[in-house]
């Protein structure tokens, strides 16, 4: 246990030191000094995971230890890429990020110690429900929401701003993890075959119509792109998750490639990303006056600068690609880290991703199972969506790069869904006691004993009703003849049992052995 203690530890220190490095380089090369409002909120900063992890071994001793090294690495990685462009263009947005990264930690800390059970979560399945959409869309309040870049997305308190949609996510996650658990055998049934395809059933396709709806009223409403598909994406996939038919997955992707083609066709700012996706380079295309590809082929031109080793911290021009501390942060760290850099910052992510898919394995409990996998699918397609739109693999999306990205919104909510997946890797890894059952069985177990008494209350109920019933009618008692009445006989022989042959008492109480007494 000493060992494995010292090796988590060890980890934390890594990254700690990983990144004192990278500041420091930044700092002798573009600073020419240490500022002191940086050095010190990256000191608190430190001073804060040391803390989780600490907090980690006490109230979540069995929690996957590799997530919270990532996540330092990918925030610090990220904070040293926007202070690199505030100093190119005189702004301070690394030191907000960095008191933000603070707000995010010491919230983490709070949930770590608070949520000690994550299956309380499914208690509060439809209250998450509204809380989701009234983030969702609240936006559209007048005098409240505010459209940036196009997208109103975001909602103001004089001069700050805050993007609700980014806190929606993990509350929606909530509502269909536990939505999905209930209705599984439900929405597993198949209706039918249709060239070797099990089809659901009509009737059970009315969950992913209404998101479908509800993903295209965002992209109407708020022209965000970005946000109506991963939340699709991300109920499309626990599905699949609930339910292990293929054919979701196939439905929904008809149902995406419906949307998109629709998008396309009527809506100005999806038709422009498409365009710029197919035609970056394309004079017109280039110099429209809305929508135009300006951002991207800057942003393709800084990654191709960077080539295989980048050009070093400090030594590149971010600062000239628009948005390139949010949107086009991967395009800022390609130019100056390189092709070894963005593939080293792809692993980060893989590692947070493959420790959360293996959580969602290992763990027994159904709830949770589809929790941890929603919750790293929202990342793995955030993730692939941005690197996909910057190298022209897909359309540009609008989404950011968790944990790197400038922004509280973002950064908050994904250290929150960090916890998450924190939390439910302890109760997975957790080895079950000899003799014992485990919580997520004994959970389970509870849950079949409620439902049974709730049926045989119900049986008896019924029965008490037809009782009744039968008592208060005459004519049923007649019809059904004298209480002293014999019973009926059986045709069929019955063996009679006596003192000199007893019957084995295995026999008599278990009624598999073969014959009734």
């Amino acid at each position: 246990m000493i060992a494995t203690r010292l090796r988590q530890i060890a980890l934390l220190l890594f990254a700690i030191a990983i990144s004192g490095i990278a500041f420091f380089q930044l700092f002798a090369r573009v600073y020419n000094g240490f500022p002191a409002n940086l050095v010190t909120a990256l000191v608190a900063v430190a001073a804060l995971f040391i803390v989780l992890w600490a907090l980690l071994l006490k109230f979540q001793p069995y929690a996957s230890q590799q997530i919270l090294p990532c996540v330092m690495l990918l925030t610090a990685i990220g904070t040293m890429m926007i202070a690199r462009i505030d100093y190119a263009k005189n702004t301070s947005v690394a030191y907000r990020q960095l008191i933000w990264a603070c707000v995010a930690l010491v919230l983490t800390c709070i949930f770590i110690i608070a949520l000690r059970d994550y299956r309380v979560l499914r208690r509060f399945s439809y209250v998450s429900m509204v809380v989701g959409l009234v983030l969702l869309l609240s936006p559209m309040i007048p005098g409240l929401g505010k459209e940036i870049g196009g997208a109103r997305i975001w909602i103001g308190f004089g001069s700050h701003t805050l993007q609700p949609g980014e806190f929606a996510k993990l509350f929606l996650a909530f509502f269909f993890a536990a939505y999905l658990f209930n209705h599984r055998d439900q929405l597993a049934v198949g209706g039918r075959k249709v060239a070797g395809l099990q089809l659901p059933r009509v009737r059970d396709m009315g969950p992913l119509i209404l998101i479908w709806f509800a993903s295209i009223g965002v992209l109407v409403v708020q022209h965000d792109l970005g946000t109506s598909l991963m939340f699709f994406a991300m109920f499309v996939s626990m599905l699949y998750v609930a339910t292990g038919r293929g054919s979701w997955l196939i439905i929904g992707g008809i149902a995406f490639v419906v949307a998109a083609v629709f998008s396309v066709k009527f809506f100005a700012h999806v038709g422009y990303r498409v365009d710029g996706w197919l035609h970056p380079f394309d004079a017109a295309v280039y110099n429209r006056k809305y929508g135009s590809s300006y951002q991207l082929v800057t942003g393709i031109f800084g990654l191709a600068s960077g080539g295989l080793l980048g050009t070093g911290i400090g030594q590149g021009h971010p600062g000239l690609t628009p948005l390139g501390n949010s949107d086009f942060i991967y395009s800022s760290l390609g130019e100056e880290l390189g092709l070894t850099g963005l593939m080293a910052i792809l692993m980060l992510y893989l590692i947070i991703i493959t420790s959360g898919l293996l959580t969602a394995m290992k763990i027994k409990d159904g709830f949770g199972k589809l929790l941890a996998s929603g919750l790293v699918f929202t990342m793995a397609f955030q993730v692939f969506t941005v690197v996909g739109g910057l190298t022209l693999v897909i359309p540009m999306t609008g989404l950011t790069m968790p944990y790197m990205a400038a922004g509280g919104s973002s950064l908050v909510a994904n250290y929150i869904l960090a916890a998450l997946l924190i939390v439910i890797s302890n109760e997975a890894n957790k080895p079950e006691p000899e003799g014992e059952l485990s919580n997520t069985m004994q959970y389970e177990a509870m849950e079949v004993l409620n439902e049974r008494n709730a049926q045989k209350k119900s049986r008896e109920a019924r029965h008490s009703h037809s009782r009744s019933r039968t008592r208060s009618d005459p004519r049923s008692r007649s019809d059904s003849g004298s209480d002293d009445a014999e019973p009926a006989t059986s045709s069929f022989p019955v063996a009679v049992s006596s003192p000199s042959s007893p019957v084995p008492r295995s026999a008599a109480s278990d009624p598999q052995a073969g014959g009734q007494l």
